[in-house]
């Protein structure tokens, strides 16, 4: 079941993959894409992602804009063509991730993309919602046997089905991401529910896609067993572009990390309760009350509740025993706020 992605291992038993997705937060510029690793290489997170797009191989000219928020752009396939970067400017990013540590990782979206990527040697491929169904470049991505990642945001069951059998037909592992196509995503469509059944039913490792714009359903997704995540991010919310309301920013994200390393250890080691208690013992007694004298009591006097209080430290008879306490006789004087022992009664 477990895959490796640049000799990570990635399923049960193995430590979350944290994906730092980019996607097109560059707008086009190397320059911001370069930073874009410096500032994710700190978040701690696993991989960056970018989306590697060339118009005249995905696109027709007149394909319209999903949401019209680019107004240099007049259709989506002139924004994907201001989006592109060289073969040579793709290495260089690539090197640049790997020098840092983060596994270069970015999604193609053609065949022309896929040929390219290939060449950078990228260690596992990303298949964003809208191509699951494109079964020819799910078979170019598979035949390198390199890992592929499916996020399955507008897919029915029988299309991943399909997709499934048709990454295994040429010998590739894979993980599927549940995500929605919702930028961004409100928590009634998360469907933090679906984790297990793709797990149940494809046997491979899962993760979350989040676009919610929040770290709050990913770290819920890890404590369902999640093996991976990917979250888009921005250096700010004030960045240009259409998923920066679906994304988290630099700072969320180191934190996003440092929370899912700490419900990893918090699940790596579960608790005996019993065997804590025991020792507790010296801070039961410091947090613990005792029952002392309320007033200063004469002997033989047969103490009533008005004649006892509770107060800390748990030192003396345990407050517990209060019921059992009152009743009984003093076999000597006491002060106030003398913490009663045995010797103290008949």
């Amino acid at each position: 079941m477990n895959l490796f992605i640049d000799q990570r291992n990635i399923g049960p038993g193995a430590s979350c993959f944290i994906i730092a997705e980019v996607a097109q937060a560059h707008d086009g510029s190397l320059g911001t894409a370069h930073a874009y690793i410096d500032a994710v290489a700190r978040t701690g997170a696993d991989a960056i992602k970018f989306q590697t797009h060339f118009a005249a191989a995905e696109s027709t000219p007149g394909e319209p804009f999903r949401v019209k928020f680019s107004p240099q752009d007049a259709t989506r396939h002139d924004y994907w063509k201001r989006l592109e970067f060289t073969p040579d400017q793709w290495r260089g990013l690539a090197e640049h991730a790997r020098d840092k540590g983060l596994v270069f990782l970015s999604t193609p979206f053609s065949g022309a993309a896929v040929e390219l990527l290939d060449r950078l040697q990228m260690a596992a491929w990303k298949v964003g919602s809208g191509e699951v169904t494109n079964l020819p470049m799910l078979r170019q991505m598979a035949a390198t046997r390199r890992p592929v990642l499916l996020s399955s945001g507008m897919s029915s069951w029988e299309e991943l089905d399909e997709a499934a059998r048709t990454i295994r037909q040429q010998g590739a592992p894979f993980a599927i991401f549940q995500c929605t196509t919702s930028y961004p995503c409100p928590a009634e469509r998360v469907g933090l529910n679906v984790l297990a059944e793709l797990r149940q039913r494809y046997d491979c490792p899962v993760g979350l896609s989040d676009h919610s714009g929040t770290t709050y359903a990913s770290l819920a997704a890890v404590t369902l067993g999640a093996n991976l995540l990917e979250m888009h991010v921005v250096l700010s919310r004030e960045c240009f572009g259409p998923d920066v309301k679906a994304s988290v920013t630099i700072d969320e994200m180191a934190d996003l990390v440092r929370g899912v390393r700490f419900i990893e250890r918090a699940m790596a080691n579960p608790m005996d309760k019993q065997q804590v208690a025991g020792e507790m013992t010296e801070l039961k007694q410091m947090f613990g009350k005792s029952i002392v004298a309320a007033r200063d009591l004469p002997a033989g006097r047969q103490l009533e509740r008005d004649d006892l209080a509770l107060k800390k430290p748990g030192t003396g008879i345990p407050a517990a025993r209060l019921d059992e306490i009152i009743g009984r006789r003093l076999a000597a004087a006491v002060k106030a706020d003398t913490l009663l022992a045995e010797e103290h009664l008949d």
